[in-house]
C-alpha cells in the first residue's frame, strides 16, 4: 500500500501569492497546474472573513498537506495539547492528506522563532519518539517529521542519520524528506548527501521537498527557501526517483517570490524527473539502490 497521501507535483500556498495566483488564472484562463498544495497550518486555522473563504475554495478544489510551525516536538517544555486538539479540527474540517512537522525544537517558554537543534542523543531519541507517539494519539493519525537543517550539533553521541531513523523507527511515523536540508547539511557538516539519502527509510517518504538556499561561504549554505532551487537539489530528487519511484515533491518558497510562471517551471521540473525511466544496469537491476 502506498504510504503516499498525495500524487504528483505541489507547490506551498503563501498568503503573498493569493493575488499572483489569481491574475495568473485570469489571464490563462486556468487554473494552475499544481497537483497538491502545502500550508502552514497555524498560519489559517481561525482565519475567516474573505481570507478564509479564499482558502476554503482552494481546499474544496485540490488536495492539501500541512507542514507545522510550531510543534516544538523536541522542545523541553510539554506539549502543547490545546493546539494540537484545534490542530486536529483544522485537519479535519478541511480533510488535510498529511500533517508534517520539523524534527528540532522552536519554543520553551515562549517560541524562539527559529528551529533549533536537538541533541543527536539515544536520550533525545526516546524523548522525542514518545512525543510523536503522544502527538499521534491525539490527532488520531500518524505524522511525518522532516529531516532538518542545522548549523550546529551540540552533546552530539550519534551522528545524523542514526539520530533520524532511531527517532522515525522508535516513534513508528513517517518522514517529510527534506533534500534541500539534504544538500545543505552536506556542505556545511561534510558528508555526501547521496550516501546520507540512500539509507533514509524511503518506505517511510509522505512526499518531498525541494527548495533553495543562500550561500554564505563557500563551506557555510544558509537554509532559506528564499532562491531558485539549484542543480545538486534537483539530482538528489532523481537519485530519490531511482531509489523509490515517482515519489511526491513539493517547491517550497516562503518569501522573494518570482513571477507565478517561473514558480510553475519549477513544479513542471518535478513532473519531467517523476516522468523519467529508472535507470538499470546491464542486468536489468536497479542502478542505484538504498543502503541496507
Amino acid at each position: 500500500m502506498s504510504n503516499h497521501p498525495v500524487a504528483g507535483a505541489g507547490l506551498g500556498l503563501r498568503r503573498a501569492l493569493l493575488g499572483p495566483l489569481r491574475s495568473h488564472a485570469s489571464e490563462t484562463q486556468a487554473d494552475p497546474a499544481v497537483d497538491f498544495w502545502e500550508v502552514a497550518p497555524e498560519n489559517w486555522i481561525n482565519v475567516g472573513g474573505r481570507l478564509g473563504r479564499t482558502f476554503r475554495s482552494y481546499t474544496e478544489k485540490y488536495p492539501f498537506v500541512c507542514h507545522g510551525l510550531s510543534l516544538s516536538i523536541g522542545g523541553p517544555s510539554p506539549l502543547d495539547e490545546t493546539f494540537l486538539k484545534r490542530l486536529k479540527a483544522f485537519l479535519d474540517q478541511h480533510q488535510i492528506r498529511s500533517y508534517s512537522d520539523h524534527l528540532s525544537y522552536c519554543s520553551d517558554d515562549g517560541h524562539l522563532y527559529d528551529l533549533m537543534p536537538i541533541p543527536f542523543t539515544e536520550e533525545a531519541v526516546e524523548y522525542v519518539a514518545a512525543r510523536i507517539r503522544r502527538t499521534q494519539d491525539i490527532l488520531d493519525r500518524r505524522i511525518a517529521i522532516e529531516n532538518v537543517s542545522y548549523y550546529a550539533a551540540p552533546g552530539k553521541e550519534m551522528d545524523e542519520i542514526t539520530f533520524i531513523n532511531e527517532v522515525i523507527d522508535r516513534a513508528d511515523c513517517d518522514l517529510l524528506l527534506d533534500l534541500n536540508n539534504i544538500y545543505v547539511n552536506s556542505v556545511n557538516h561534510r558528508y555526501d548527501a547521496g550516501e546520507f539519502l540512500a539509507a533514509l527509510p524511503g518506505e517511510r517518504v509522505t512526499y518531498c521537498h525541494v527548495a533553495g538556499h543562500y550561500n554564505e561561504a563557500e563551506d557555510l549554505i544558509v537554509d532559506t527557501h528564499g532562491a531558485e532551487i539549484i542543480a545538486p537539489v534537483w539530482d538528489l530528487y532523481r537519485q530519490a526517483r531511482e531509489l523509490w519511484g515517482p515519489l511526491p515533491a513539493l517547491v517550497e518558497r516562503d518569501f522573494n517570490f518570482p513571477p507565478i510562471a517561473e514558480l510553475l517551471d519549477e513544479v513542471e521540473t518535478i513532473r519531467s524527473i517523476q516522468r523519467q525511466a529508472p535507470k538499470r544496469n546491464e542486468r536489468g537491476e536497479p542502478a542505484v539502490q538504498a543502503s541496507a
